[in-house]
């Protein structure tokens, strides 16, 4: 039994698990430098899941960043989750990265959470090559569909 627990354990991604309020967390914070952080990598990274007691091996990766509206604060979340099994992606944050605006603790935050499963540590920043033009188009859809 202590082989398949052990093995388990082995097989979850690596990623960096760190938060920042306002930058006050530079290691955390985009643009993010992987100078060998290993104080904020977890390896594996372990998450809940839902109707389970327990941690488990995360599946995937994921990286919450935006602004709460009423304050113009930042915030940085990098983190883990794995899939429960449900059959829809509305309710697994990691089978789909999402932008836009969203309630985290209670406040208003425009942002995005964003997953990746396709290789260890994978929640660091990226350039990404997305315009703002896009990302409004996409948000003004995802308004439109919502109100049918």
């Amino acid at each position: 039994m202590y082989y398949v627990l052990t093995d388990a354990l082995v097989a979850g991604i690596q990623c960096f698990k760190c938060v920042s309020l306002n930058g006050n967390n530079k290691a955390c914070d985009d643009p993010f430098h992987n100078n060998y952080t290993v104080d904020i990598l977890e390896s594996p990274c372990l998450g809940g899941r839902k109707g389970r007691n327990g941690l488990f091996p995360a599946t995937a990766c994921i990286k919450l960043s935006g602004t709460y509206e009423d304050s113009g604060d930042t915030i940085t979340i990098r983190g883990c989750a794995l899939d429960s099994g449900t059959l829809t992606t509305d309710t697994e944050i990691i089978r789909m990265s999402h932008c836009g605006s969203f309630y985290y603790e209670d406040r208003y935050v425009r942002g995005c959470l964003q997953s990746c499963d396709d290789a260890d540590a994978c929640n660091r920043a990226t350039k990404s090559d997305i315009s703002a033009i896009t990302i409004s188009v996409i948000s003004l859809q995802i308004i439109y569909m919502s109100n049918f």
